[in-house]
């Protein structure tokens, strides 16, 4: 018969903090039940638990530590753009919140691409004005990268210009009104009626979004421009990654949970999530084991109002996890009056600007990324050499 053990039991049998206990609980690697007595908390699996002690005590093969990178691993991919090193992001050595007190999106794209400064705006790719935004963008990379150069072999000052143009265009896609000048921020403000208060956080939430070392959408745009696909190929590889419910529209998931919490109270919504197993959306992130500092930065900015306190609260007092960005953005949109669609725009007008400054470190390695697969179907017999036609 299975035994169950409350929260604190299983951290310190597994000697890990509870953002780590509840991604093992997303990834079935341990099974949670809602406490009977108290539907606030939940129990976990002491046999799951010590399964999974076992499989850390065997240690692991070459072919598992490899395998086990891919998510949330150790490092894959060597790069100089951005980093998480005590709880906190860099920008090439500058500490992304800081460097979001003061700087545009523009200027953090300067950062993140070693570049001399943004360059001078060209004119900005066309797209169709009356498709919703993300399908606009999508069109408009997914015609750039047919029409587009191979991004191989080209000279610095070549990507760096053509990054910049993209950057625009994919903003001005996504909503950015960039007549008379404005800047990526601006733009957005614009065209959402946002006040100077609600312009500056959007602009502080484009620099903290503009990269988050090697993410998903990250992760496919480098091996798009690994094999020397325009540079648009890699945006739109990006931003197809972006749409996953477990990335970019995370913040969705976020939303519903505040509408569940809306309906029912923030006590009932978060018990009922927990009693589920289901991590809560908009809390905890893997890479900060204290808080999202992206997410902090942003909140500190903000008069939360009762419901999204009261549920920041909540969650805090059952799970021990603070709000993170995905939270903060949504927060802002609220507070702001902004579009439902307002953070996930955001989070993808901020995020071309990392994918193309990995796409552009990606092809200056020269390198394609092609891992090997592991292989777990049936048994392979190879046939012996014939002259017979296979």
């Amino acid at each position: 018969m299975t035994e169950w053990i409350d929260r604190d039991t299983v951290l310190e049998l597994l000697g890990v903090k509870p953002q780590t206990l509840y991604a093992y609980v997303s990834r079935k690697l341990v099974t949670a039940l809602q406490d009977p007595a108290d539907p606030r908390r939940s129990l976990y699996s002491r046999s799951d638990a010590t399964r999974l002690l076992e499989r850390r005590a065997r240690g692991r093969r070459a072919a598992a530590v490899a395998e086990s990178a891919i998510s949330w691993g150790d490092a894959v991919l060597a790069t100089s753009i951005s980093t998480v090193v005590g709880g906190r992001l860099f920008y090439r050595g500058c500490d992304a919140v800081v460097l979001a007190r003061t700087a545009t999106l523009e200027e953090a794209a300067v950062l993140l691409w070693g570049a001399a400064g943004f360059p001078a705006s060209a004119e900005l790719l066309p797209f169709d004005r009356s498709l919703p935004a993300v399908e606009a963008a999508m069109a408009m990379l997914a015609a750039a990268a047919c029409r587009g150069d191979p991004a191989s072999g080209r000279a610095a000052n070549s990507l760096i210009d053509e990054s910049a143009q993209i950057v625009r265009s994919a903003a001005a896609a996504l909503g950015a009104d960039l007549s008379s000048g404005l800047d990526i921020a601006g733009g957005l403000a614009r065209r959402w009626n946002a006040d100077a208060s609600g312009a500056d956080a959007i602009r502080v939430a484009l620099v903290l979004m503009a990269d988050h070392e090697l993410n998903a959408s990250t992760f496919a745009a480098r091996v798009t421009a690994s094999t020397g696909a325009p540079l648009a190929a890699a945006a739109l590889s990006g931003l197809a990654t972006l749409l996953g419910p477990a990335h970019g529209a995370a913040t969705r998931r976020v939303q519903v949970l505040i509408e569940e919490a809306g309906a029912k109270g923030a006590r009932q919504a978060i018990r009922e999530r927990l009693g589920d197993g289901d991590p809560l959306p908009g809390f905890g992130q893997q890479l900060y084991p204290d808080a999202d500092p992206r997410g902090a930065a942003l909140l500190e900015r903000l008069s939360l109002p009762p419901l999204l306190g009261e549920l920041a609260g909540e969650a805090l007092s059952a799970t021990g996890l603070k709000p993170n960005i995905d939270f903060a953005t949504v927060a802002i949109a609220m507070v702001h009056k902004l579009p439902k669609d307002a953070p996930f725009l955001i989070f993808a007008a901020a995020r071309v600007v990392g994918w193309l400054a990995h796409a552009m470190e990606q092809i200056g390695t020269g390198r394609l990324i092609r891992p090997r697969a592991r292989y777990v179907g049936p048994p392979v017999f190879p046939r012996p050499a014939t002259n017979a036609h296979w």
